[in-house]
């Protein structure tokens, strides 16, 4: 076996990877429905502030699973091997290595802003300082995913 067909055997390494983060799916679903069921019996008598906290919290888990989902299939498909065309994914096709690194910068910046959005509706719980750091830090997640988008379309501008 020659240097070539060893190395292009070797991407089938990735696919534990890719399994286990179908197996990270599995764990952010059974904790959504956790967090859900527990809030069911207290949603009529919970406060705003905690209903509201809590469904960014579910938001959160829904963006973080979604970005799981996207990465695990596209980097099948991209790296390892071509799903078949029966299994209804063309729109695995659309998601280059470009396109994904921008739909992953701003899925990012959704679950920063989510985050975000409850440190500052828990504020008087937290120090200024470290409010000014999550801001801070979650600027620039948006300036990044701003410059990926950019070079992005500078470089394929269809």
């Amino acid at each position: 076996m020659n240097l070539a067909k060893i190395m292009l055997a070797s991407r089938w390494i990735l696919a534990p990877i890719y399994f286990g983060l179908s197996l990270a799916l599995l764990i952010l679903t059974a904790r959504f429905l956790h967090d859900a069921l527990i809030a069911l019996p207290q949603l009529f008598t919970m406060a705003e502030t905690d209903l509201v906290l809590l469904v960014l919290g579910l938001i959160d888990f829904a963006l973080v699973g979604s970005l799981v989902l996207m990465v695990m299939l596209s980097g099948y498909e991209n790296f390892i091997s071509r799903f078949k065309k029966d299994e209804n994914l063309e729109w695995l096709t659309t998601l280059d290595a470009n396109s994904l690194k921008v739909k992953l910068a701003t899925s990012i910046v959704a679950i920063s802003s989510i985050h975000l959005l409850q440190v500052f509706m828990n504020a008087e719980h937290v120090d200024n300082t470290k409010l000014m750091w999550f801001a801070l830090v979650h600027m620039t997640f948006v300036i990044s995913a701003f410059v990926m988008g950019t070079l992005n379309r500078m470089a394929d501008p269809h």
